[in-house]
């Protein structure tokens, strides 16, 4: 799974990328810093199910600290974008290309205002974050409806000569984008042109078709950035009233926190509502000042907003779920002892031998059956699996 930071340039999306992946990127304050992509892990967070058990995990692909399982997703940071990227201006069509396999994107946006359309520094409050989602939005969808609109009547007409279904034809249009076939069918049914012929598609429809492709299958949320400053708080509640999924944001803020974490002063865990000065540690009174401000900004909206930002891409937005597989359904372990070592992040409505594949390809081509570890009982290749299960595949595969 791939999370895009998308937006325009100059809005802190490569400090929203280094405090949610803890890696040294440049971040200046000038347009196009970012121009090859930058590619970390982040982490989902969720209740890991060892407190629940009663167990001591030990994990090996993701960590869990407090009760606390984060689970690794890759992240992608792309060139920023500006209007007229579609007809390749700025670093528009290398930003396209970036971004088209993510499966959902954060679009950072300056909440606080202090940035024009092109990504040059103005006073807060006179640059327009609204103006911003939309602009990236559009872009996308141009780009989209360019890709389907080449030679679209001579590639229409062959395929109604030659019997090949709509959603097929689309598919072929959209392979680099990774789009499920599924998701094309589902919006060629809900835009009502599945019932036209594609030769008598207009220019209109086709815009509106990719419009609505790209919401189903390249959802977004906004991560507010620069929250924290006078003029943010009348755009965020602008863009909450437009009925945008918003996660007011303050990157500098989580850098900070998790540095301080790093370096043994503060106890802080990406998402907590709230941090602690270690004992015995004498902070200096820039430091103090600089956590004071950080305190009274999660005070006031929850938290800094990064971790919030990546658990709403994979769980509001993707409707994943977290399911650990294991091999002994009695000790939660692997065939090393490894109790609870791993957990996958599957979608809403993925089944047991969908598990069984991610674990590898021959346990789901040889699936008997799979025990659910909290029953104890067998369940079927079809049993739809929910969070939090942990599950045993049995395979003739894994049988030798």
């Amino acid at each position: 799974m791939i999370i895009g930071i998308i937006g325009k340039a100059n809005v802190g999306k490569s400090t929203f990328f280094n405090a949610a992946t803890e890696l040294a990127v440049p971040a200046a304050n000038y347009p196009f810093t970012t121009v090859e992509p930058n590619v970390g892990v982040a982490y989902a967070r969720v209740k890991c199910v060892c407190r629940e058990f009663g167990v001591q995990d030990n994990p090996v692909h993701s960590i869990c600290i407090d009760g606390n399982r984060f689970i690794p997703v890759k992240l992608v940071d792309v060139a920023g974008l500006v209007p007229g990227a579609h007809a390749g201006k700025g670093l528009g069509n290398k930003f396209l290309d970036d971004a088209r396999q993510a499966d959902a994107l954060v679009h950072v946006v300056d909440a606080s205002g202090s940035t024009d359309s092109a990504g040059k520094s103005v006073p807060a409050g006179a640059g327009d974050p609204m103006f911003d989602v939309q602009f990236v939005e559009e872009e996308f969808d141009l780009w989209m409806s360019a890709i389907v609109s080449r030679d679209w009547s001579k590639t229409a007409r062959e395929a109604e000569n030659q019997g090949q279904k709509l959603e097929q034809m689309l598919a072929k249009r959209f392979s680099g984008l990774a789009i499920p076939e599924h998701l094309i069918s589902a919006t060629v049914h809900e835009s009502g042109l599945g019932l036209k012929k594609p030769t008598q598609w207009t220019e209109d429809e086709i815009r509106r078709f990719c419009h609505m492709l790209r919401v189903k299958s390249k959802p977004f949320v906004v991560a507010a950035n620069k929250a924290d400053l006078p003029t943010a708080d009348a755009n965020i509640e602008k863009m909450k009233k437009a009925g945008l999924a918003v996660v007011q944001c303050a990157s500098e803020a989580e850098a900070m926190l998790k540095k301080a974490s790093k370096k043994g002063m503060l106890h802080y865990l990406p998402g907590d509502n709230s941090f602690d000065v270690k004992p015995n540690v004498a902070l200096n009174d820039a430091q103090k000042k600089a956590l004071d401000i950080v305190k009274a900004l999660i005070e006031k909206y929850g938290s800094t907003g990064v971790q919030e930002a990546i658990n709403i891409a994979c769980f509001k937005l993707l409707h994943l779920v977290a399911v650990y597989p294991v091999e002994d359904e009695f000790k939660l372990a692997d065939k090393k002892g490894n109790v609870l070592p791993d957990v996958r992040l599957l979608p809403e409505g993925s089944t047991a031998k969908d598990l069984a594949g991610t674990v590898h390809a021959d346990l789901a081509k040889g699936f008997l059956y799979a025990v659910d570890a909290r029953t104890k009982q067998r369940i079927g290749a079809d049993h739809k699996l929910k969070n939090g299960d942990v599950i045993k595949i049995v395979s003739a595969a894994s049988r030798g």
